[in-house]
């Protein structure tokens, strides 16, 4: 049987662009638990499933879902009993940060409307403000 795959916090800092203080971070929060060696356990030494749960993290943060959502929902994956519970957890958090970044697109695409109709008004403004001294510099030619 071939040795399982490991990696240092290093490697995985590394191949995720993360610094090494952001992996002990994740550690903290109970994200990742990796093995402890050296004199009083100084070296971490991550296995395949801590760097799948370190994936299974980053891409929920891309999502916009908090540490704690991630945890909750990645450590249901652990249990590969039934995954219906899992899948339900993980849509109606999906669905809840859908409805955040439809609300969020509203709310932007109002924003930009005001903005659109001031630059017109600012336009507008402009154009009058600018045609009398036009005027006057052809009355003077």
């Amino acid at each position: 049987m071939a040795p399982a795959t490991t990696y240092t916090i290093s490697d995985l800092a590394r191949e995720f662009d993360l610094t090494t203080r952001a992996m002990r971070f994740y550690e903290d929060m109970g994200l990742l638990q990796p093995q402890r060696s050296g004199p009083g356990g100084r070296n971490r030494i991550y296995s395949a499933r801590d760097r799948t749960r370190l994936k299974l993290t980053l891409r929920a943060k891309r999502l916009g879902l908090s540490l704690n959502e991630a945890r909750e929902i990645i450590d249901m994956y652990d249990s590969p009993r039934d995954t219906g519970p899992q899948l339900r957890k993980f849509l109606a958090v999906l669905a809840q940060h859908r409805k955040q970044l439809e609300d969020q697109m509203a709310d932007l695409q109002a924003n930009l409307e005001e903005v659109k109709t001031h630059e017109k008004e600012a336009r507008a403004l402009l154009a009058r403000t600018e045609r009398p001294a036009a005027a006057k510099v052809r009355q003077r030619a």
